[in-house]
């Protein structure tokens, strides 16, 4: 695994700080719950949310992530404690009892955002001081939305957060339907949505994907219902298809007021309602707009 060296250059001095983990893991969950959105990209739901007297477990932290997909977070207290293991019954659980997940949203977030759930990817993040070789090939194994970070505190305040692992499921999330049987989440892949497309829109699309999944190691592709988003921890980019107009949306956590907006290219989507995660809209109709959006990618992508 990758060390992460944090140094305070003060004058002619450098001087490495120690990181290591909070004295108590209770401080780093209520830490990142009362900051979640501008650590993980999700909005907080619930901590320690019970699931029951049948089950007789609580959940760690219950969020929505940027995404609209309901987000787990497991914290691993002890070494030798399988978070992954607890944090997979409890995904397991949470596709058992979607409406209470769902009254849940409509209280803390309103009806809306509950109508807006994406069920098709709910993920599981297990965060700890420290994951040994066994924790990052276990991940590997299972064909399930699931990220491993690791964090360092710091003396003065310092928080870093490290993605050590990220997989994505393959397969569609099965659920249950109404009469207690279960069916697979039917949602569109890339393929589906550019099958009906040109062979144009198809490459450019396949341009745009390999320079993004290109930026960093760090970088996963999320496939939702309505958009394809590339993340670190958070979403950098979100893009939309559409094969009538033969072009692509890209949504970039760019702010619109740090650069020229050109009409036809760039718009300032603050206060405009759209699907992804990002505040300007950038259109790409051809190898020569991606080209021009490069540095904006790019600027969203280091801020990510």
């Amino acid at each position: 695994m990758s060390e992460i060296k944090l140094f305070r250059i003060s004058g002619g001095d450098t001087v490495e700080l120690r990181g290591g983990s909070m004295s108590v893991e209770k401080e780093l969950q209520s830490l990142l719950e009362r900051h979640l959105e501008a650590f993980l990209g999700a909005r907080f739901l619930a901590t320690e949310y019970s699931t029951g007297r049948t089950h007789r477990g609580r959940i760690d932290t219950l969020g929505l992530d940027e995404n609209n997909a309901p987000v787990i977070i497991e914290y691993k207290r002890r070494s030798d404690e399988n978070v992954m293991s607890q944090g997979l019954f409890y995904l397991d659980w949470l596709m058992d009892h979607r409406a209470e997940f769902e009254l849940l949203v409509t209280k803390e977030l309103g009806e809306k955002t509950s109508e807006m759930i994406d069920w098709s990817v709910p993920r599981l993040v297990c965060i700890a001081s420290d994951f040994n070789r066994y924790d990052e090939h276990a991940v590997k194994q299972i064909d399930r939305n699931i990220d491993l970070i690791r964090y360092q505190h710091y003396p003065d305040g310092y928080l870093v957060l490290e993605l050590v692992n990220s997989t994505t499921s393959t397969v569609a999330v099965a659920m249950k339907t109404d009469d207690g049987s279960s069916k697979p989440v039917n949602y569109k892949t890339v393929s589906q949505y550019l099958e009906g497309a040109k062979d144009g829109l198809r490459s450019l699309y396949g341009e745009l994907r390999e320079h993004l999944l290109g930026l960093g190691e760090d970088t996963q592709e999320k496939i939702t219902l309505y958009y394809f988003a590339f993340k670190r921890i958070r979403n950098f980019a979100c893009v939309e298809v559409y094969t009538r107009e033969e072009k692509l949306l890209v949504h970039l956590k760019v702010d619109p007021d740090t650069v020229e907006i050109e009409e036809g290219f760039t718009r300032d989507v603050r206060e405009i309602g759209h699907f992804g995660t990002g505040e300007l809209e950038v259109t790409l109709r051809s190898t020569e707009d991606l080209e021009r959006a490069k540095p904006l990618i790019a600027l969203s992508y280091e801020a990510s």
